[in-house]
């Protein structure tokens, strides 16, 4: 029904209207037509995350003992993590960087055959990728995604600077013709789910502008989930204990995982490792709205 942008949008408008005015001061658009499939519809790029995998080597993960941790990565954790790469690599975005850590970190965690494929698939907003880009209206979702995709072997054996370029591949793939295509898709094969076979989904969501919103009690403190879902993490705009701005990302593995997944984190981080809490031992790891 639509996207993190599209939310905001609403929740602005209410908060708007809530503090005295007659009406938003972004008018509504429905135009859902502007992202129907052609006619006829027709699948022009590669989809991989619609890939429809079997498993046949037991990766469906038991979900009966997860564990649920937050992870905070400010200035320091990203400097860390940024200083770690070659320099020509350094000047990649903040989500480019931070979601090849997480898929690799992720990946070693849960111990895949060395030959299975692992994908990470990063949602990217599609509304500045059309000419002329869709109206500030627009409440519809316009977010589709990209996958990366490679062995858990060649993830896992090689530096960061692999996950790396495969994640700035699989973003810059995303254009107006891979929007087009992937609506043709949905209807071509019925609104397929996206792969679920070692599959890992990341959203960043600091940009979406949910702290700004006001519904006459002043700009929320936080905005986000309380917890990950396996195979979803967001990255949601906070602030820490020290009053430094920075990224949480709601992390939710079975608990011999998480351990793997802690240790491998900070020594990708060296010193200082990434600050972490646990959700289940102390619920109020950040505030909510």
């Amino acid at each position: 029904m639509s996207d993190a942008a599209g939310l905001v949008q609403f929740m602005t408008a209410v908060g708007e209207m809530a503090r005295g005015a007659n009406a938003p001061s972004i008018l509504p658009v429905w135009q859902r037509e502007l992202l129907d499939a052609r006619d006829p519809p027709r699948i022009t790029c590669t989809h991989r995350e619609y890939d429809q995998v079997a498993d046949t080597r037991g990766a469906v993960i038991p979900l009966d003992d997860l564990d649920h941790r937050s992870f905070f990565f400010g200035p320091t954790q990203m400097s860390a993590l940024r200083n770690g790469l070659p320099p020509h690599q350094r000047a990649s975005t903040t989500f480019e960087i931070l979601t090849a850590c997480l898929w690799r970190c992720r990946t070693v965690a849960l111990q895949p055959d060395p030959e299975e494929e692992v994908g990470v698939l990063c949602i990217v907003n599609g509304r500045t990728k059309f000419d002329p880009p869709l109206s500030a209206g627009y409440y519809g979702n316009a977010c589709v995604s990209s996958a990366a995709v490679t062995s858990a072997g060649n993830l896992c054996r090689n530096p960061l600077e692999y996950a790396l370029e495969l994640v700035k591949k699989a973003k810059a793939e995303v254009t107006e013709e891979y929007v087009r295509s992937l609506a043709d898709l949905m209807v071509i094969r019925g609104r397929p789910h996206i792969t679920q076979v070692w599959s890992f989904v990341v959203s960043d969501t600091t940009k979406a502008g949910f702290r700004d919103v006001d519904f006459g009690w002043g700009k929320a403190v936080y905005g986000g989930p309380a917890e990950g879902a396996f195979l979803v993490s967001f990255y949601i705009l906070s602030t820490n204990w020290q009053g430094e701005t920075g990224i949480v990302v709601p992390v939710c593995l079975p608990a011999a995982a998480m351990q793997r997944f802690v240790q491998e984190l900070e020594a990708s981080l060296k010193d200082p490792p990434a600050t972490t809490t646990n959700i289940k031992k102390s619920p109020s790891v950040v505030s909510s709205l």
